[in-house]
């Protein structure tokens, strides 16, 4: 099982005026815009706190406000076999944040606190979750609009598979 490190998240609670910020002062490039969500070439991600708390924790019984006790960084992490090192960590009795879910553009993730009770994602790489699309018989553009990715990521992936 090989888990790489992706990027880090910074939940913020104006993201206008810190992709501004990034864009304008820091003169980073934005690599992927979701909306609440903005991916920089650099491997960092910036999301509105609110869309975070709802991701992250929408789902849970256990609400807690994410971004008010010091956690509001996240390190993200991708694992292909995600169910693997899922079951290591409920096995070693891991602090969640939430269990292994499905988010709204199919990647599953689940969160979990370190030591220190930073955030740790650990989700399936978009390629898993584009594959998988595919092989449940999507077409290339069900594909695009149901993982949220742009066309020449779907195709290159599925050019990749064949």
């Amino acid at each position: 099982m090989t888990i790489k490190y992706r990027g880090s998240v910074i939940l913020v609670r104006d993201l206008k005026a810190t992709r501004k910020f990034y864009e304008d002062i820091l003169n980073q490039k934005v690599r992927l815009d979701h909306g609440e969500c903005i991916e920089f070439i650099g491997g960092f991600s910036i999301w509105q706190i609110d869309h975070a708390n709802n991701i992250m924790l929408g789902h849970s019984v256990d609400k807690i406000e994410i971004g008010n006790h010091g956690n509001n960084f996240e390190l993200y992490f991708e694992c292909e076999d995600i169910e693997d090192i899922y079951k290591k960590l409920l096995d070693l009795k891991a602090g969640f944040v939430h269990t292994l879910f499905e988010q709204p553009w199919g990647q599953r993730v689940f969160r979990i606190y370190d030591p220190e009770m930073n955030i740790v994602e650990i989700g399936e790489p978009m390629e898993c979750v584009i594959k998988r699309f595919l092989g449940l018989g999507l077409s290339l553009e069900e594909v695009s609009k149901r993982a949220s990715m742009p066309m020449e990521i779907v195709q290159r992936v599925a050019d990749k598979k064949n």
